[in-house]
């Protein structure tokens, strides 16, 4: 799930007053009506325009929104809802509340307009859910058991560890099923944010001279050239190749130089030699 900018949305700044606002909305609903308007898109446009009004025309609803909006978050970033928030937020009765996002389904509930309230929603569950490196980078599938049921879970690509995925009316109970995502340990790669590193050995003679080498990546294999002098913990980036999403992120591939062990006569005399070359008796370190 992406988060919205609804302010973006309706083409006003955040400081709008209520008459900026509604103005800006009632011109948009007009231009993108799927009535009268011809443009490409319109009735999903109508239905964003209608859906940022729902929220900013609201004093409460508005509140919420930009204090959740101040803690940095930009429009098209995984988002991931605070646990049970926005549970006591309803349709007050105005606008069309049909078609409304996800996104605003996780912050204010939903309650058809006009209708009586009915009963408290079942309590949330919160769950942990581990996830491989490669369906968190590509998107897939995760299985999980909860309350006796085994789910298939839907993992979008460029998921992050900590994010929370909502399965609705899933809990035992008939709650809302609310899970945190873990990643599982992976022999290669390590993680932090969207970032990954992978540890790639190098022959003494690779390092000194330079080479071509297929390196793993979460994507498949891909060709890195390694410049001469390439010390031991040096760090090679390859820009969007880390986990995917929106905005991917970057490996990072380091070196460790690792010398064979010189197992036959031959090797040994080459290991002398090479000592030679550089000045260096045998026996010295």
């Amino acid at each position: 799930m992406q988060f919205k900018d609804y302010y973006e949305i309706l083409g006003v700044p955040a400081g709008a007053d209520a008459d900026v606002i509604k103005s800006a909305y009632r011109r948009l609903a007009r231009k993108y009506h799927p009535d009268v308007s011809k443009e490409k898109d319109a009735e999903n446009r109508f239905k964003a325009v209608n859906e940022a009004y729902e929220v900013l025309r609201d004093a409460k609803k508005r509140a919420a929104y930009d204090q959740l909006r101040a803690g940095g978050y930009r429009p098209g970033e995984e988002f991931r809802p605070p646990p049970d928030w926005g549970q006591d937020f309803d349709f007050d009765g105005g606008g069309d509340a049909s078609g409304f996002s996800d996104f605003f389904d996780s912050l204010f509930g939903r309650a058809r307009g006009g209708a009586a309230p009915g009963p408290r929603r079942a309590r949330t569950v919160q769950a942990r859910i581990e996830v491989d490196l490669e369906t968190a980078h590509a998107g897939g599938t995760a299985r999980i058991q909860v309350g006796g049921r085994t789910l298939d879970v839907k993992i979008p690509a460029g998921v992050q560890a900590g994010q929370q995925i909502r399965l609705a009316n899933q809990a035992p109970g008939g709650g809302d099923l609310m899970l945190e995502v873990q990643f599982r340990a992976h022999p290669q790669f390590s993680v932090q944010g969207r970032d990954v590193t992978v540890q790639v050995p190098l022959m003494p003679w690779q390092a000194a001279l330079g080479a071509t080498l297929n390196v793993p990546t979460l994507g498949g294999p891909v060709e890195l050239k390694v410049p001469p002098g390439t010390a031991g913990g040096r760090k090679l980036r390859l820009k969007g190749r880390g986990l995917g999403g929106a905005r991917p992120g970057d490996q990072y591939v380091q070196f460790e130089v690792q010398a064979p062990a010189a197992g036959t006569p031959e090797q040994q005399q080459a290991y002398q030699a090479l000592a030679r070359s550089f000045g260096v008796g045998e026996g010295e370190a």
